[in-house]
């Protein structure tokens, strides 16, 4: 087996900017809060460190409406401060992945303020201008992410220009070579700075259709659905040309050394594959979404990983993602007990495993008030549950009024379970969610076969989902509860428990069948 990268061996760790610490008691959390909690990521034993944009923004989108892509918005801290961070991470061990939002800036970035003062502007193209249909109104069908037609109306210039998400957030023409070539300057300017990576926000939606065609229905729309999914987006995502794009972009990475270019990829596994840059055409890791969509049982879990295993390109490595800033936290989708078991699975699956702050601590979704939603999504498509607010709320360090996280009014409420769901009270506590996630990440650090090692699906009924991770004639056996009913699982050799989810029962020798109790998971060697 070749060497494998540290993105490959490695744990990626999300973390929120605006809601990891607040230094300076604004109530936002910014680069010098993330330094000051740098000792408790290398003691969690995490690898790497992917920051949400931290780009000057007027945040109509919280940062992913940037307008410029070469400097730190006050509200984070300074370019200084970033070095700072850089480095401190680095002599821990710890590398860190930014946010690249290449397929919109701002509306006051300084390139669409030149693009729309004049349909002569020398910038004019670096943007998607069109007509009105000859009937008037939008050129068409295309519909916003957020809601809405996806054109909006400039009365100086008497177009429409497209944006796939806010109209404060127009979409790059990436069809133009100096757009492109400006964009790859982007890249360069950080990893000159020395960032390990970057995680590339929305990449499938890079390449429109050249025609301009409307996007046809979505036969399957159900209702209550967001609006945007009344089309199928087949003219304005995952357009063939996108890949050369990427294609690029991995040539401008590849020219460093040891860095990773990872795709936001939402789409069917057997689309998501075609992504991946084996032969230094694709992204090296595509983000594998399927855990944050799949039924919560273990026969829909076991057929999503076999098909994704199966459908993976020769060379393309697995990864894993459980929660995120844009989804409901995985204790509340699947329950605070399942959540245990949940990080059991993102952990042992083959693959590089991404995490996302609070995951290890158990943080819910917390209640926001109509008052303080701050989310542009959910006030443009209320009623349907698209807020992002609740899985973006402070992260919970202590029992203090703001859960440690800020001495000023914090930008989101504060969640009430911090009082006894935080850092400080788990950290001392031998049974708690942090102590799983820390035995589970230096269980999978000592031991090959979670890191390197081929996974086996195992013969198993009703919630339970086993398989099998194996390395130079080493074999270990994970079995996981997906039900709140026990059930026993036969043996075909004696196992040793590793660790349990309850956190218990390690070192108990284990021969014939092994019973799971409700909602445990097992690691057996």
């Amino acid at each position: 087996m070749p060497k494998l990268r540290w993105w490959q061996t490695g744990i990626i760790y999300q973390v929120y900017p605006r809601s990891f610490q607040d230094s300076d008691g604004d109530g936002i959390g910014d680069l010098n809060g993330i330094l000051q909690r740098l000792d408790y990521l290398a003691w969690l034993g995490i690898d790497a460190i992917w920051l949400s944009p931290i780009f000057p923004s007027p945040m109509a989108d919280f940062g992913y409406d940037i307008s410029d892509y070469t400097d730190i918005d006050a509200a984070f801290g300074s370019l200084a401060d970033f070095d700072r961070l850089l480095d401190a991470a680095h002599r821990r061990g710890l590398k860190v992945i930014l946010d690249f939002v290449p397929n919109h800036t701002s509306d006051q970035h300084p390139w669409f303020v030149d693009s729309r003062s004049s349909r002569a502007s020398r910038k004019r193209d670096w943007y998607i201008w069109r007509d009105a249909a000859e009937e008037g109104g939008p050129p068409n069908n295309w519909l916003s992410v957020f809601g809405g037609p996806a054109w909006a109306w400039d009365e100086a210039s008497r177009q429409y220009y497209y944006h796939a998400f806010l109209k404060e957030q127009p979409d790059l023409n990436w069809h133009n070579r100096e757009v492109r070539e400006a964009m790859y300057d982007v890249l360069r300017f950080w990893l000159e700075r020395g960032v390990d990576g970057f995680r590339v926000d929305v990449i499938w939606h890079l390449i429109k259709d050249r025609q301009f065609r409307d996007n046809p229905p979505n036969l399957g729309y159900r209702a209550g659905e967001q609006p945007y999914a009344r089309l199928d987006p087949v003219y304005t995502t995952d357009r063939p040309e996108v890949h050369e794009v990427i294609s690029e972009m991995r040539q401008v990475v590849d020219a460093y050394q040891d860095r990773v270019l990872i795709g936001e990829i939402y789409l069917p596994v057997e689309r998501l594959v075609s992504y991946y840059g084996v032969d230094r055409e694709g992204v090296h890791l595509p983000f594998n979404f399927q855990l944050l969509q799949c039924e919560w049982n273990a026969p829909a879990i076991l057929d999503l990983v076999r098909d994704y295993e199966a459908l993976l390109p020769g060379g393309g490595w697995p990864n894993w993602v459980l929660g995120n800033h844009d989804n409901h936290r995985i204790a509340s989708r699947v329950g605070t007990a399942q959540a245990r078991v949940a990080a059991m699975l993102l952990l042992t699956l083959r693959g590089t495993p991404t995490m996302y702050y609070g995951d290890e601590i158990g943080m819910a979704d917390a209640i926001i008030p109509p008052e303080l939603v701050q989310d542009p999504f959910e006030k443009r498509v209320p009623g349907i549950g698209v807020g992002r607010d609740p899985a973006r709320t402070p992260m919970q360090w202590d029992a203090s009024a703001n859960a440690g996280f800020t001495r000023g009014t914090p930008w989101l409420p504060v969640a009430d379970e911090h009082h006894g769901r935080n850092v400080a009270a788990e950290a001392e506590d031998p049974h708690s969610v942090l102590a799983l996630y820390r035995r589970l990440i230096e269980l999978r650090r000592r031991r090959p076969e979670l890191t390197v090692g081929d996974w086996q699906a195992l013969a198993a009924d009703g919630d339970v989902l086993a398989y099998s991770r194996s390395h130079a004639g080493s074999r270990l056996l994970v079995a996981l509860n997906l039900g709140p009913t026990p059930h026993r699982l036969p043996l075909a050799e004696p196992g040793r428990v590793l660790l349990s989810t309850h956190l218990d029962r390690a070192h108990d020798v284990i021969s014939g069948q092994v019973e799971l109790r409700s909602n445990e998971g097992l690691i057996l060697g």
